[in-house]
């Protein structure tokens, strides 16, 4: 079949970033015209991609490759291009489809900004620089789009500049995720250095690991795998490197929306999956991906547990996903993970923008100052409530669906890892009921006042939750156990599917479970709030602090480095700058004594030349003596 729009493929970013580059040049002069610009620019990449996705549902759709020459040294050749195939297809849709709603969602929230024209052209630049990495044909591109990401992340979350917490977190997002990239550099340049002719495209990267033809050794490969899967934890929020994933939440509620849900944190995910041909022939490598996984999903479940911060445990949440993406794809099945991806993306961006919407009634984001706010607020409560048992698993929501997929291959794989998948999920559905009810159910905590004056947010930030909603309910029937459609047309052939009751009523029960000691918890009452909390204090208290996992770091690399800096600085100042000055005086004093030298006076070069002669005399004569 012709492949008609894919061939156009690359106007999918260029919308967004024509809007970047309009609002950069007219500045702040655009105002909310520069907000309609942006949106208008992502509502065509929105458009183009299903256009493009619907082109790819074709049977026999063939995939498109397309770019131009970019380097050239010697025999070496680097191309800049983009694929079009159905799995970036399927990202193409997400991406845009959750950028365009963020962006209508911002009009409402960000409307009394004063630099509400910066902020569009900053999500427009993340937007296209997303789009041109899920598009990209090579590694190298994709490394480019990737540090785009990852600077426009830093101005995004640092937006409100002038709170310093919102430039600690941009800073620590960007430090801690470089540790990642530098992880990624390293496999490309391995890479660029071991493949045949030095290339870098997915295709031929597929050829040479798929076949597993021993061009490149097994040690290798695993360490290439490793290095790639470095970069995709610290994009990822995995693991250790997942400090600066909460933090994030310091920039603007619908920014951590689109970090969140389908964009910078998908990427990570997106690049394992992308370049799982590596990971197949390295199993160590991949047994790696679904320990790291497995822990992250469990660790970060039972940290938001013990949040008070709305937005932090959502983050906490995400983190937690996330590890189950990587679980999956560490167990083999990369359907799962797409798919898990795929259904995420629309719960937890409803989830954040929710949220939202709340913070901007009530101006406070500690859900202990909340309460009662579902008769206020209806719409907000039940789209929140509809994403918040998507994200628990319960049927027929997505995250079922998704959750599922993700258990039945870990229990295909392993059974540790669907036990640990299992906890993960009955944690879920525990600390969503809290924040559910404590948020929307019982009475007014707090300031009473800030409760008597909340409302439902406007009709352009409601609206998208009313989409993401339906989409939490649907997007989940795209995969089911009976009907493998998705990964039939990621993989481009008949996936056979099988369902795991195992899988699926220790899974249901879970988030039953979870659901309902919540409710008796925090909406009943029947069991006390501190009935963990009084008995183990100190296991609560650990949870709440994260593991201390930011104090080991600020001990171990942040103070010793600061330390070694300051000692640098010294060396700096006191070595270097001084053998600097003291060359510099002493010229000065020298020329200072030649001054007063050469100062006219007979009697002084009468002085000067006797003093010269006794020198010389002195020298020649005392020769004898040395």
């Amino acid at each position: 079949m012709a492949t008609v729009f894919s061939q156009y493929a690359w106007l999918v970013p260029a919308f967004p970033l024509a809007a970047f580059a309009i609002l950069t040049a007219l500045g702040r002069s655009l105002s909310r015209t520069g907000a309609w610009i942006a949106t208008v620019a992502s509502l065509a990449s929105f458009v183009y991609s299903v256009m493009i996705a619907a082109e790819r549902l074709a049977k026999n759709a063939e995939d498109y490759i397309g770019g131009f020459a970019w380097l050239r040294a010697g025999s070496v050749n680097l191309t800049a291009g983009y694929e079009v195939t159905n799995l970036t297809a399927l990202m193409l849709v997400v991406v845009t489809l959750v950028a365009l709603l963020v962006n209508l969602y911002s009009l409402g929230y960000m409307k009394d900004d004063e630099r509400i024209s910066t902020f569009f052209s900053y999500v427009a630049l993340f937007t296209a620089s997303m789009l041109g990495l899920v598009l990209a044909d090579n590694l190298m591109i994709l490394y480019v789009c990737w540090e785009l990401v990852g600077v426009c992340s830093f101005l995004l979350i640092g937006f409100w500049y002038r709170k310093p917490e919102a430039r600690a977190a941009a800073k620590k997002a960007f430090i801690v995720t470089r540790i990642g990239d530098l992880g990624l550099l390293i496999a490309i340049l391995l890479l660029f250095w071991y493949m045949p002719g030095h290339a870098l495209d997915f295709a031929s990267l597929h050829n040479v690991f798929y076949a597993q033809s021993g061009i490149i050794s097994t040690s290798i490969t695993t360490l290439i795998a490793l290095l790639i899967f470095l970069g995709a934890v610290g994009k990822s929020g995995q693991f250790p490197l997942h400090v600066w994933l909460p933090d994030a939440m310091e920039g603007p509620t619908p920014i951590s929306a689109l970090i969140h849900a389908a964009t910078m944190v998908a990427a990570g995910v997106f690049l394992v999956v992308r370049t799982f041909d590596i990971f197949a022939a390295a199993p160590a490598a991949l047994d790696t991906v679904a320990v790291v996984g497995a822990f992250t999903a469990i660790f970060a479940a039972t940290i938001g547990l013990a949040q008070n911060d709305i937005k932090r445990i959502l983050a906490y949440s995400t983190v937690s996903q996330l590890g189950y993406m990587m679980l999956a794809v560490g167990a083999g099945s990369t359907t799962s993970a797409m798919f898990h991806l795929f259904t995420h993306a629309f719960f937890k961006a409803l989830l954040f923008l929710g949220a939202g919407s709340v913070i901007h009634a009530v101006h406070t984001q500690d859900i202990r100052e909340m309460g009662g706010l579902g008769s206020r607020m209806k719409i907000t409560a039940w789209t929140f409530g509809i994403g918040a048992l998507a994200l628990s698993g319960i049927p027929p929501f997505s995250g079922f669906w998704s959750k599922d997929a993700v258990l039945t291959a870990a229990l295909d794989d392993n059974p540790w890892l669907f036990a640990v998948g299992v906890v993960a999920a009955f944690l879920t559905a525990l600390y969503m009921a809290r924040l559910f009810f404590l948020v929307f159910a019982g009475k007014p905590r707090g300031d009473a006042g800030a409760h008597a004056r909340a409302k439902e947010s406007p009709a352009v930030m409601t609206a998208p939750l009313i989409v993401l909603a339906a989409l939490a309910v649907v997007a989940g029937f795209v995969q089911t156990p009976f009907s493998g459609w998705l990964g039939s047309w990621l993989t481009g052939g008949a996936e056979e599917e099988h369902a795991s009751g195992l899988a699926i009523v220790a899974s249901v029960a879970a988030s039953l479970l979870g659901l309902y000691l919540g409710w008796l918890i925090y909406s009943k009452g029947a069991v006390r709030r501190d009935a963990v909390s009084s008995r183990f204090p100190r296991l609560v208290r650990l949870a709440e602090r994260k593991y201390y996992i930011d104090e080991l770091y600020d001990a171990l690399f942040v103070k010793s480095l600061r330390g070694l800096g300051k000692a640098l600085s010294a060396f700096d100042d006191v070595v270097v700058d001084g053998a600097v000055r003291l060359a510099g005086r002493s010229a000065l004093a020298l020329g200072r004594l030649n001054t007063r030298l050469q100062n006219g006076q007979i009697q002084t070069y009468g002085l000067a030349a006797l003093v010269a002669a006794v020198v010389l005399v002195l020298a020649i004569a005392g020769r004898r003596f040395w």
